[in-house]
This record gives C-alpha cells, sequence and structure tokens, in this order.
C-alpha cells in the first residue's frame, strides 16, 4: 500500500471545457493522466485529489468525471477546489457516490483519513489573508481556517499531512504547526505561477505543490 497526491485534474467529460486552450501540456492529458495512474499506482494504494477536479456546475452533471476517477487503480481521496461548483453538502455527496457505485472514492472535508500510519487532513483554502480586500473573502478565509483546524483534531496518527487547493499562508502554516503538522500539499497554481509556488520547508513544514500540469499527470509518491 502506499499513498499518491495530485491536483487540478479539471474533468470535463460531461462539459464542453477543453483545457487545451492553456497549452500543450494540456493536449490529451486524459489519456496520459490514465496510462500513468495505471502504470505507476496498484489497486492496493490511495490517492488524494486537492482539488479542482470537474468543471461540471451541479453533481448531476459530474457523473462522467467521477466514473473516470472511479475506474482508475487505487482508493481516491477528494477535496473542494475554487473551480468544483458541483461540491455541495457531505450527505448528497455521499448519496451521489453510493448509488453510482463510485465505492473508491472519499470526500475529505471536515474529517480526517488514516492511510498506513499518515493522517489525512485538509480543506480547500484561500487566497493569502492580506489579499482579501472584500468582507466576503475574509469570511471564506475564517470558515476555511477553521475547516482546517476541524479536520487537524480528527487526525489519529502522528504523522499528519495537511492537504489543501489554495497554497498556505503564514496563518495556516502556523496552524499547522499547532497540530504537529509534517507535510502540506496543495495545488491551484498554473503556468508561470507555479514558478513562485511556496515549495520547501517552512516552520518544519515541507510543502509540495501537486498540481496535474505540474506534475506532468503522473501522481508523486508520499513516503
Amino acid at each position: 500500500m502506499a499513498l499518491f497526491a495530485i491536483a487540478d485534474l479539471h474533468l470535463s467529460f460531461s462539459t464542453d471545457k477543453p483545457m487545451n486552450i492553456f497549452g500543450n501540456k494540456w493536449e490529451n492529458y486524459e489519456e496520459r493522466l490514465k496510462e500513468n495512474w495505471n502504470n505507476y499506482i496498484s489497486v492496493d494504494d490511495t490517492v488524494v485529489i486537492c482539488g479542482d477536479i470537474s468543471w461540471a456546475t451541479y453533481i448531476e452533471d459530474a457523473v462522467c468525471d467521477f466514473e473516470f476517477i472511479h475506474k482508475l487503480n487505487g482508493h481516491k481521496i477528494i477535496l473542494k477546489g475554487n473551480h468544483d461548483y458541483w461540491w455541495t453538502t457531505m450527505s448528497k455527496m455521499n448519496a451521489f457516490l453510493s448509488q453510482n457505485n463510485f465505492s473508491t472514492i472519499s470526500v475529505l472535508h471536515n474529517n480526517s483519513f488514516e492511510v498506513d500510519g499518515i493522517s489525512l487532513c485538509g480543506t480547500r483554502g484561500w487566497m493569502p489573508y492580506e489579499l482579501c480586500k472584500k468582507a466576503d473573502d475574509k469570511k471564506v478565509y475564517e470558515r476555511e481556517l477553521q475547516r482546517l483546524e476541524l479536520s487537524l483534531k480528527e487526525a489519529k496518527c502522528e504523522n499528519i499531512v495537511a492537504c489543501l487547493h489554495y497554497p498556505p499562508d503564514d496563518r495556516f502554516l502556523d496552524l499547522m504547526k499547532k497540530y504537529s503538522v509534517g507535510r502540506c500539499l496543495f495545488g491551484h497554481l498554473h503556468a508561470k505561477s507555479q514558478e513562485n509556488a511556496p515549495q520547501g520547508v517552512f516552520d518544519g513544514i515541507e510543502c509540495r505543490l501537486v498540481s496535474g500540469d505540474y506534475l506532468d499527470f503522473l501522481p508523486i509518491k508520499i513516503d
């Protein structure tokens, strides 16, 4: 059993939202992702997908995208990204997964998962607080910080990996440090913005960008 991570699949089998308009890296990326994934990941492995999973607007419209994910090897744990407009309540998402027999997919939201001695915690996150000029953005930021803490409180293993969609800022890192998080995985960044990704070790927390295009659509192994 092994643990892997990737973000930003941006699947659009149910909608007309081709990603190749963002450059050659996105040409036929679904087939490359599928081939890389199934060649590298076994049915006993777990992959956390750090947001921006489907371009669908409503969860009922995301069936084809979830079917694609379900058929990939391993168990998949998903969390919300800023473009996951289909995201709804936990009860509705779990009902959707059950009704469609998507048994290889679980949802990370105000909870945690234990995988081979690692606690997976996380939430979407938000833009850096200093960029939150609007009151609504500040509310979202504070709510996401609270959701991360709820998830961290559920951790049962000392080895904690925090999974976000947005890169962490200082307040998110401070919260992770409070709960002795060892690693933080995040996505969201594409193209030139990836050059300024906060990667490295910050206050003892190893931060790693796992956007699909950054990884060339090969999930990264978390040792």
